[in-house]
């Protein structure tokens, strides 16, 4: 499933049945999908499956003095592989969407779709209206918050999230479009030529070092490169044609309170 400003990529998905997952919560979901390395396209042969999604609280855990989780967070084993679910009651959600947040934007226009409702396609369609150049200062905050991760622990894990990160925001600021699958946002922006083998690399292992891998790049290409597309994230921000703040905010508002009175279909 792909909505407006969603990324048009196919992605393959080799995971247990999640839906069983969706139906064992005690609240309804408007969505369920996936994030994390799956979605990115770079996942390891023991990857955790990252399954995101929205609940709606009911108005009996809203009004009274006995408030429902805003945000429900589990992790175990299911078949042999660790899911990782983290869903948000649908006002945090969309008070996340409202503000230039990059991880709410990709959860929910995520092809990796596990459970989707009428809700959800409404949301996905409002998507677009909340898109804003201050997302790339997320995107630059989280590629730096990675690249000193990689300098700390020196695994490609962390590499491939930098750029992924810097990519995903200069392709955002470009054309207004939400991609957060490296491979193809290499092919789009021309992207280091040396990420492609790194993500054939960390196939085979979540936490594999860069040392180990014969055709790595010098750190000095890898400083290069960082401070490149640095660079281009924020030429890219400031020749973007995205609103600096979202326009959509009074309908999402709306899409809030008619999810809350039962008026949205789950």
């Amino acid at each position: 499933m792909a909505g407006v400003g969603a990324q048009e990529v196919v992605v393959s998905l080799e995971v247990p049945d999640l839906s069983e997952v969706v139906a064992e919560q005690s609240h309804g979901l408007l969505f369920a999908t996936v994030s994390g390395a799956h979605l990115y396209g770079f996942p390891s042969r023991d990857s955790d499956v990252d399954l995101r999604g929205v609940h709606v609280l009911p108005l009996t855990e809203v009004v009274g003095l006995k408030h429902g989780p805003e945000t429900k967070e589990r992790m175990w084993v299911r078949d042999g592989v660790e899911i990782d679910l983290v869903t948000h009651d649908v006002q945090k959600f969309c008070r996340l969407l409202t503000r230039p947040n990059g991880y709410v934007l990709e959860q929910l226009l995520s092809p990796l779709v596990v459970h989707t409702t009428d809700g959800h396609r409404q949301l996905v369609e409002l998507a677009t209206g909340c898109l804003t150049s201050r997302h790339a200062h997320h995107y630059g905050g989280f590629a730096t918050t990675q690249w000193r991760l990689f300098e700390k622990t020196g695994e490609i894990k962390p590499l491939l999230y930098t750029f992924r990160a810097l990519l995903t925001g200069v392709h955002l600021m470009r054309s207004g479009e939400v991609v957060a699958h490296l491979p193809t946002l290499l092919e789009k922006l021309d992207g280091p030529e040396y990420l492609g083998p790194l993500v054939e690399a960390k196939v085979l292992g979540e936490h594999r070092a860069l040392a180990g891998v014969d055709a790595r790049p010098a750190p000095e290409r890898l400083e290069a490169d960082l401070a490149h597309w640095h660079e281009e994230l924020q030429r890219a921000r400031e020749s973007s044609e995205l609103p600096h703040e979202p326009p959509a905010f009074d309908e999402v508002h709306d899409f809030v309170i008619r999810t809350r009175l039962g008026q949205v279909g789950g």
